[in-house]
């Protein structure tokens, strides 16, 4: 059974936040916030909880992880960036893109694209994401909430406790998210190519 925390969205109870992530840090998946939608999350090296968001979504390994980061700093330890993309993502974050670049050592090779050697990162603006990153003092390994056969991901934190609360073992409640996953754009090879329309203004990167 999960364990539900019930946050305020513009000022998350720090010990919510802290026994949340003590969920993470101890092997746990969650679902939580971000100003996209809500996202599954687990630590980075979690292999088993990387397994269990593939069986809950159901994704093949040519499905892109997201690395939801709490800075730039933190982005920039896990992919390689050139000055272009540089200005291009620090324009565009903290916001509702995803982007996907070639990855560093840092990162698991279980959480590559097989042939790109390539990860998704991000960088939310939710403040209880924030929050919970900041707390974690690493990035989430995260996938959007959008279960097989919905068209729409799911949007309340007590909605996502009743369908998945025997799957996950944390659901973070900060209130309605956004109903709209991210806008992800590939810029592994210099070029930015828009893969999918989300929240975020595509225009920027056409």
């Amino acid at each position: 059974m999960a364990r539900y925390f019930d946050v305020h969205p513009d000022n998350p109870q720090p010990r919510s936040i802290q026994q949340a992530v003590a969920l993470v840090r101890d092997g746990g998946l969650i679902a939580y916030p971000t100003d996209s939608c809500y996202a599954l999350g687990c630590q980075m090296g979690n292999k088993a909880g990387l397994d269990r968001i593939k069986e809950i979504r159901k994704l093949d390994d040519r499905h892109h992880f997201t690395l939801v980061c709490q800075d730039f700093a933190q982005l920039g330890q896990l992919v390689r960036i050139d000055n272009s993309v540089f200005r291009l993502i620090k324009a565009s974050t903290p916001g509702q893109y995803t982007f996907i670049l070639p990855a560093t050592k840092e990162v698991p090779r279980r959480l590559l694209h097989p042939k790109k050697q390539t990860v998704g990162v991000r960088i939310p603006g939710n403040v209880v994401a924030q929050a919970l990153l900041a707390e974690l003092g690493e990035p989430l390994l995260s996938s959007t909430l959008l279960l097989p056969g919905d068209e729409e991901p799911m949007t309340s934190g007590w909605e996502i406790k009743e369908a998945l609360d025997h799957l996950l073992d944390g659901v973070v409640d900060g209130g309605d998210g956004g109903t709209e996953p991210t806008t992800v754009v590939d810029l592994s090879s210099g070029e930015p190519e828009v893969l999918r329309v989300g929240g975020g203004d595509p225009s920027r990167f056409e």
